[in-house]
């Protein structure tokens, strides 16, 4: 008698491979993989039903240290791939992990695709505002006069903002995590396999070597309840220590303010509530930053819509059954044909 056993649920462990870790230490990395294996454990998808697709760079070495199956690409070029790879067999988890130059910067016009198109697949953008591999070039994330080999001067660029690129691309869902919210990043990372399409995730990553405490004016423990909202479809835009202080829509202005509770006669009714639907809503909180603002981390933007794969094998099908089924022989031998002689 055949007797069918349920799957062991799987833990951390059994997604952690037998490969060296070769990140320096105390990167941001090694804090973002274990939030990715803590929501896979839970998630439980099986092993072999899972592929992590990488660029180039320090995150690209992510695929290595998972045990599932992976592809180490080429720069940039990691949406692309994972987009083959979800049209071959649409029942895999395809997750991409890429970082800011390598999304970007040689990498932009594929991320734009992969969002646009809405191929189900989970991007995230580990986000150091720096190029860490290659020794602390500024990045297309780095703020304008940041010091680095290629820049010595400061850099004169305006810093790509992750999300409001991925709002602009046509993505339906994007969201903000931080390598340090052990208990936040694992939610947001379900959150972004349980939609059907692409999800993308900007993880703000510390990179201690090249550009050490480049987010330390919002995640520093110390300041952090005042530098962060945590956003939650349906829920009062409220933060602080004493979750007094709110994000309001100044009714004249048309623009965003903080307010605190109880001054001036602002109640809590007066404070917007997240609407993850809303894309004008997910514009302006993306684009708040310290000091005027808290950084806006959680689910920003998440609305459905039809999904790549789907419509490409549903156009398939379509075609099929208008057409009859051809010998491979007569095919070949088909339409125009030459005959080659010597």
């Amino acid at each position: 008698m055949t007797v069918v056993q349920a799957p062991e649920k799987l833990t951390a462990k059994d997604l952690t491979s037998d490969q060296e870790v070769r990140w320096c230490p105390g990167c941001g990395d090694y804090a973002i993989i274990k939030g990715v294996r803590n929501a896979l454990a839970e998630i439980g998808t099986p092993r072999e039903k899972t592929v992590f697709v990488s660029g180039i760079g320090c995150a690209a070495r992510f695929p290595y240290y998972m045990s599932t199956y992976g592809f180490h690409t080429i720069h940039g070029r990691a949406p692309a791939v994972a987009t083959g790879v979800k049209l071959t067999d649409p029942e895999l988890d395809v997750w991409v992990v890429t970082g800011d130059g390598d999304c970007l910067s040689i990498g932009g016009n594929h991320t734009l695709h992969i969002l646009r198109r809405n191929v189900d697949v989970n991007v995230m953008l580990f986000n150091n505002e720096i190029y860490g591999l290659t020794k602390g070039q500024y990045s297309p994330t780095s703020r304008t006069g940041t010091r680095s080999p290629s820049t010595p001067m400061g850099s004169v660029d305006q810093p790509v903002s992750a999300t409001e690129f991925a709002l602009g691309s046509g993505a339906r869902f994007i969201a903000r995590s931080v390598d340090t919210l052990q208990k936040h990043l694992p939610v947001v990372l379900k959150r972004a396999h349980a939609h059907k399409g692409a999800s993308f995730v900007e993880i703000f990553q510390n990179c201690i070597v090249y550009n050490d405490g480049a987010f330390a004016h919002f995640t520093d423990r110390k300041i952090a309840a005042d530098t962060q909202v945590l956003v939650e479809h349906g829920k009062p835009l409220l933060f602080g220590k004493d979750n007094d202080k709110g994000i309001r829509l100044n009714p004249q202005l048309l623009k965003l303010e903080v307010v605190t509770l109880g001054e001036n006669g602002v109640e809590e009714s007066d404070i917007l509530v997240h609407d993850e639907t809303n894309k004008l809503l997910a514009t302006l909180i993306a684009q708040m930053q310290p000091p005027e603002f808290p950084v806006a981390l959680g689910v920003i933007y998440c609305e459905e819509g039809p999904e790549y794969t789907d419509a490409v094998y549903q156009q398939v099908e379509a075609a099929k059954a208008k057409t009859k089924a051809v010998p491979m022989a007569e095919l070949l031998h088909s339409g125009h044909t030459w005959e080659v002689t010597r």
